[in-house]
């Protein structure tokens, strides 16, 4: 078999590097063994204000130009519905909070998202004694769903391979890749945490943060809305909700735990005021990066071997944008941002 790309990984770093491939009409080839679970449990938001702070998140504004049209593509490829949009209230803490939401409503960065009227809390299954700030135009998108379509969709053109990547036995020259019977020009490794297995870029810093969500169900909450405190709330339908999320440094497996249960439980009754029963309980390894920033670029010997890697949080809004900016890196030599490209830990190889 010959492709121009072999792809190693389908997560939301995968499919986002996979769709610029079927736009430019370059063929490929899929290995995922379902090992990294962080896309599939996300919740999915795109939000580009951060609520901890009230600041715009970097490059939010132009991430999102490029992520909503890139959903909407998809909800026409497969005759789906992935964009939900959903209000967020953020709950105020204080006083001083609800002055610094008015001060930041000024930032023009800020202002097609965040709303200038404080909001009284009028449900009294939520605690939010002093109200809440509302986000307009964000929303979520579900990636389950999402993964589960495209997945099927590679299946049946046989275009995955449903094993692991054993990168041991990669044939590279400078024109080409082999493996097994698979010849290839180039090849993209996108496999979030899977990155510490990789021998050709576990130099790279990733701090993996492990995060827990759990499903409720609250008969009486009645919101529609995603509701941002110590956890968010976010409306599922029917009564359901997800919670989350934790972040847990240390715990490297993607097995849910007692602790994780219990700390969403405990911020969960901070937040509201109902009688709930838990449903479901995930869990999966966030590929994040201690400054921030997606790990994006070519390797410094292989030409013909990149990465997209380190989505993060905001991988939904991330991914169709650093996507495009590798295929142009890899496929008409443009210069990656300096704040992606894996140049910025060189030093890290020796």
């Amino acid at each position: 078999m010959k492709v121009d790309y072999i792809i190693v990984g389908l997560g939301l770093a995968g499919l986002s590097f996979i769709e610029t491939l079927e736009k430019n009409n370059k063929s490929y080839v899929v290995f995922e063994n379902e090992s990294q679970t962080s896309s599939k449990v996300a919740a999915g938001m795109f939000n580009p204000v951060v609520l901890k702070r009230f600041i715009p998140v970097w490059n939010g504004k132009d991430q999102l130009s490029i992520a909503i049209p890139f959903f909407e593509l998809l909800e026409n490829k497969f005759s789906s519905k992935y964009i939900q949009y959903v209000d967020i209230y953020r709950v105020f803490k204080s006083v001083e909070e609800q002055n610094n939401w008015f001060i930041a409503c000024d930032n023009p960065l800020l202002a097609t998202y965040m709303s200038t009227k404080i909001l009284s809390n009028e449900n009294n299954n939520i605690i939010a004694p002093f109200g809440f700030g509302r986000l307009i135009n964000t929303g979520r998108i579900d990636l389950e769903s999402l993964l589960h379509d495209y997945y099927a969709k590679l299946s049946e053109e046989n275009k995955i391979i449903k094993d692991s990547f054993k990168h041991e036995k990669l044939e590279i020259s400078d024109t080409n890749m082999k493996y097994n019977d698979i010849e290839a020009k180039k090849i993209v490794f996108c496999e979030g945490f899977g990155l510490k297995a990789n021998p050709f870029f576990n130099y790279l810093p990733m701090n993996e943060a492990k995060g827990e969500l759990i499903t409720i169900k609250a008969p009486d909450l009645k919101i529609d809305f995603m509701l941002k405190a110590a956890v968010f709330v976010l409306p599922l339908g029917n009564d359901f909700y997800k919670v989350g999320a934790t972040f847990n440094w240390k715990d490297k497996t993607s097995t849910p735990s007692d602790e994780g249960k219990s700390e969403l439980i405990e911020k969960l009754e901070t937040t509201i005021n109902t009688q709930y029963k838990i449903v479901n309980h995930v869990a999966g390894i966030r590929p994040t990066v201690k400054d921030r920033r997606p790990l994006i670029g070519i390797h410094p010997t292989y030409k013909n071997m990149a990465i997209l890697n380190g989505l993060g949080t905001r991988g939904v809004m991330l991914g169709p944008t650093m996507a495009l900016s590798l295929f142009d890196r890899i496929e008409n030599n443009k210069p990656l941002d300096e704040e992606i490209d894996i140049k910025r830990y060189a030093s890290y190889l020796n």
